[in-house]
């Protein structure tokens, strides 16, 4: 069965009110807000089982059938996915935890978990005749679309703040891609898209301002659950900004459960981590309320969690709430200590949105919210190598010049 004759899309979706929209043509938004990909589960289950995985290539397209792909000829791609996962235990010890998992999504080929949602979003802009896009980035996403964007032929128009790390300021330019330094925040870079989308003729890739990016980033739960041989874990920690991945995360749960793939009925709890210094989400979790209200004066060193105000807010806090997680907001200042606790304990290339979530866990097994012997797996969405500025506050200063002395090594 090739993927053209095997899509299972049904329809699209929006997010805010349950309204059907044409699949197969251009979307972007759904009354301002984001909309849904939906698939035929019923078919797909009669069409195969999760057996048939096995043998298939170790990347996102081995779950085809659960993909809003149309045509393999134009899939754009680096053989992105299957990132390990990593048992932890010296990490899992120090923090109290019997059974701790690091999912390392830096080992993907852009270095961060975006490579998934690049995949797929550059992949149905390819297959739709879009010559020309355009995002705003606070961080690995910049540099993502650029690489997509070049292996597609397509133009690449990247928007960040000034004080975006300058790897990701680096990789984007080196990808061709024509890259922007503002003065303001990611969404005063996603405001001079949208404006551009007129007078310049891009299509927007920012964060679920279309439909595929969360596809793409789906395919981490749907890897988890093979990875675990289809019994979800107890919790996830996944750092949020936009929200896409612990969003899709979400969904893919729920379809597996439909087609009766998975082999425990209990859903994980999906803690939705951010820094004090942008925590939007925590704020509205915490009051009780639908949609987060744009956060002041937001500041963080994990630029990727540096969000103020996600499009998505109400389906990140739909998804923590039925789950019966939380939102968790960690000291901005001991970002730096996690991240080196991380990286000392098991050698694993952490990214300070991760530290953020070291410290979550932390604070959840203090607080109550899971228990020393809970299956835990925390997301790691980007290397550390890529946070230059970060690295800095996790090294201690090292004196180059002072002499030898064997007493003290």
């Amino acid at each position: 069965m090739s993927i053209a004759q095997s899509s299972f899309v049904s329809h699209l979706e929006g997010a805010i009110d349950g309204s059907h929209l044409e699949p197969n043509v251009v979307q972007t938004l759904h009354e301002g807000r984001p909309i849904w990909v939906r698939y035929d589960l019923e078919a797909i289950g009669q069409a195969m089982d999760r057996s048939d995985l096995i043998g298939r290539p170790s990347n996102l397209w081995r779950y085809k059938e659960l993909l809003p792909v149309y045509d393999e000829s134009k899939i754009v791609s680096f053989g992105e996915g299957m990132s390990p996962l990593l048992k932890s235990p010296r990490l899992g010890a120090a923090l109290g935890l019997d059974d701790l998992w690091v999912k390392d999504e830096s080992q993907l080929p852009t270095g961060s978990f975006k490579s998934r949602g690049m995949a797929m979003a550059v992949t149905m802009a390819n297959h739709f005749g879009i010559g020309s896009v355009a995002l705003p980035t606070a961080g690995n996403a910049g540099g993502a679309a650029a690489a997509y964007a070049a292996r597609a032929g397509m133009s690449c128009y990247v928007f960040m703040p000034e004080d975006t790390p300058i790897i990701n300021q680096y990789e984007a330019m080196a990808y061709g891609a024509k890259a922007y330094r503002v003065n303001g925040l990611i969404n005063d870079c996603g405001r001079i898209v949208n404006e551009g989308k007129e007078v310049k003729g891009w299509f927007d890739l920012s964060t679920l301002k279309e439909p595929y990016r969360i596809e793409g980033k789906k395919t981490m739960g749907l890897e988890l659950a093979e990875q675990l041989n289809w019994q979800l874990p107890d919790a996830i920690f996944y750092p949020t900004g936009g929200g896409t991945g612990l969003i899709g995360m979400w969904k893919a749960f729920q379809e597996l459960a439909a087609l009766g793939w998975l082999d425990n009925e209990t859903m994980p709890k999906m803690f939705s981590v951010q820094s004090l210094g942008c925590a939007p989400i925590v704020e509205a979790f915490n009051k009780g309320e639908k949609h987060a209200t744009p956060f002041v004066n937001a500041h963080s060193v994990a630029s990727g969690i540096r969000v103020p105000a996600a499009v998505g807010d109400f389906m990140i806090l739909d998804a923590v709430r039925a789950s019966g997680g939380a939102a968790i907001g960690v000291d901005e200042d001991r970002i730096g200590e996690w991240m080196r606790l991380g990286m000392s304990r098991e050698g694993i290339s952490i990214c300070p949105e991760t530290g953020a979530c070291i410290g979550a866990v932390e604070k959840c097994l203090e607080d109550g919210f899971i228990d020393s012997s809970d299956r835990v797996v925390v997301f790691n969405t980007g290397a550390a190598q890529k946070y230059s500025e970060a690295l800095e506050c996790v090294i201690p200063s090292v004196d180059k010049d002072c002499p030898i002395d064997w007493n003290l090594i």
